[in-house]
């Protein structure tokens, strides 16, 4: 997930930097033309949708083959790392990884219990404007009709086209509907792959990848597919010899700055991302997808990837007569944020943000874990509330993922999740859905960390934690935890709020007293259940938006 950015001239990031919000063309451009693949054409081409800035809230089926072990996050690099607990597992459950490799895991992914239109049903109840499908993970399995690429789910696992099955029924339940690529890693997520044990009696023994080639495969299931189109060839692979698993361990952190690498190298590497791109320009032909995630720093593959946007601008506007798609990728430079969407995942912003981005989070594992399942470890609703209302309130919205287990269905614990986010949109999405930031966000005193990954460091919200929206010329306020007593909130006295507040009505209830002076609104709600978590209230009155 991490990409080396190529920067350009400074000329072109202040001519940029001129347009307003990124969401108009720029100057004497026309959103129909064709876009070219360079920056300069992908700026020009595109604008902000609007369906995305008023969407805010989308779910995301993060969901594939590596949901058969139930154990977690990269369960097919891991497993052929000696000594971590993938590796234990995998040798508990499945057998030595030079016997029972990843692709075995891959085929036994059934999707047996899947219902796609039931699930879609159940997102939409719980709040999402919008669906992401995962289209392929590192572990390089298509979960649609790839016709680039033999490993895919209409061959494998499920024989099934998981991706079309979505887009069916996400459209006719009227949602935007989006697809996730994360092949564009592969390349070095599976070198593990093609390492050995260190230590013990399989010592030097290489795994699957580095002996499996096409002709192994007569008369087994995959008959016809080659392991090196799924795992990619060696780039580089653990050399003979060494002795222990801390010396294995030390090898794989050298090689770690690979990461930063745009694509692989050499004519191998060319050849691996022209394969990318016509994956890509596929996926996108047949689905026609509202959004793209792109799991990289800046766009993938260096050149490859810039020309996947263009050919994806360029397929909207035959389809909509203008590019109104939405394209994310992470960590964008200034000039990048006028041609494509940030993402940030798992992560905060401080204050409102010029340009609409994204956040995407988990529950839990990104892929389902049953461990963690069974200590009800889960974010409960309340969490997800109060991190959407934060992000809403700085210009972003919410992508998230809710577990599948492999057969197609969620655990108790993930139905009851959204059935409360549904009991909460239901009173109170108004205030959600199609609003845009105040001149403030709000205040209070837990000023959240900044960047990708940085849940870990959140601490709790109080009732002193409040997030503003505006819309339909009022305020929607939300308190991220139940105040006991009086809430007094300066940034909507008169002199920071510029306005009269009139009139404040708690959601599905009544109107609330309040007392507006100069330096702050006082107010104290009626007693609530412990299920009205996060409580919203709508303002109205003179000036405020």
């Amino acid at each position: 997930m991490f990409t080396r950015r190529r920067f350009i001239g400074t000329g072109l990031a202040s001519t940029l930097a001129m347009r307003a919000g990124a969401s108009q063309p720029m100057a004497g451009a026309t959103a129909a033309e064709p876009v070219s693949a360079d920056w300069r054409s992908l700026a020009a081409a595109w604008r902000m949708p609007d369906w995305f800035r008023d969407a805010k809230f989308g779910i995301w089926a993060h969901w594939g083959a590596q949901a058969v072990p139930a154990f977690g996050d990269w369960y097919g690099r891991l497993m052929y790392v000696q000594g971590d607990p993938f590796y234990r597992h995998h040798l508990e459950h499945y057998g030595h990884p030079s016997k029972t490799g990843f692709l075995e895991i891959e085929n036994l992914w059934k999707a047996e219990h899947w219902e796609p239109e039931a699930l879609i049903g159940l997102y939409k109840r719980a709040g999402a404007r919008y669906f992401t499908s995962l289209a392929c993970h590192h572990d390089n399995l298509d979960t649609f009709d790839s016709t680039h690429h033999g490993w895919n789910t209409l061959r494998v696992g499920p024989k099934r086209d998981i991706v079309g099955g979505w887009e069916k029924a996400a459209r006719r339940a009227g949602l935007r509907f989006g697809v996730s690529n994360h092949s564009s890693h592969s390349w070095h997520w599976y070198q593990t792959a093609y390492g050995y044990d260190a230590e013990g009696p399989l010592k030097g023994k290489r795994y699957d990848a580095a002996t499996l080639r096409r002709e192994d495969g007569t008369g087994t299931w995959w008959e016809g597919l080659d392991p090196q189109d799924l795992y990619n060839g060696p780039y580089f692979a653990p050399p003979d010899g060494i002795g222990s698993i801390k010396a294995m361990n030390a090898w794989h952190d050298a090689h770690d700055g690979v990461w930063l690498e745009s694509r692989p190298p050499g004519r191998r590497g060319e050849a691996y991302a022209a394969q990318w791109l016509a994956r890509q320009k596929d996926l996108v032909a047949k689905y026609r997808p509202d959004l793209v995630y792109f799991d990289d720093y800046g766009l993938p593959l260096g050149q490859a990837g810039i020309e996947a946007a263009a050919d994806y601008y360029n397929q909207a506007i035959e389809w909509h007569g203008t590019p109104d798609v939405v394209l994310t990728a992470k960590q964008l430079s200034p000039y990048q944020l006028y041609g494509i969407t940030e993402d940030v995942e798992r992560g905060f912003a401080a204050d409102i943000r010029p340009h609409p981005w994204q956040t995407d989070t988990c529950i839990g594992s990104w892929f389902y874990d049953r461990p963690l399942a069974e200590r009800h470890g889960y974010k409960p609703a309340k969490a997800v509330v109060q991190r959407l209302c934060d992000v809403v309130s700085k210009n972003g919205n919410l992508l998230l993922s809710v577990p599948l287990r492999a057969d197609g269905t969620h655990d108790a614990d993930e139905l009851a999740i959204l059935a409360d986010l549904a009991r909460w949109f239901a009173i109170n999405g108004d205030g959600i859905y199609g609003t845009r930031p105040w001149r403030v966000f709000g205040e209070g005193p837990n000023v959240p960390p900044t960047g990708m990954q940085s849940e870990a460091a959140m601490k709790p919200y109080t009732a002193q934690d409040v997030r503003i929206t505006a819309s339909a010329g009022g305020l929607n306020l939300f308190l991220l935890d139940i105040p006991e007593g009086e809430l007094r909130i300066a940034c909507l006295g008169r002199r920071v709020a510029r306005g009269a507040i009139e009139r404040i009505t708690l959601n599905g209830g009544d109107t609330v007293p309040f007392v507006q002076d100069d330096d702050a609104l006082r107010l104290t709600l009626p007693a609530l259940r412990a299920d009205r978590f996060v409580p919203g209230l709508r303002i109205e009155g003179r000036g405020l938006a």
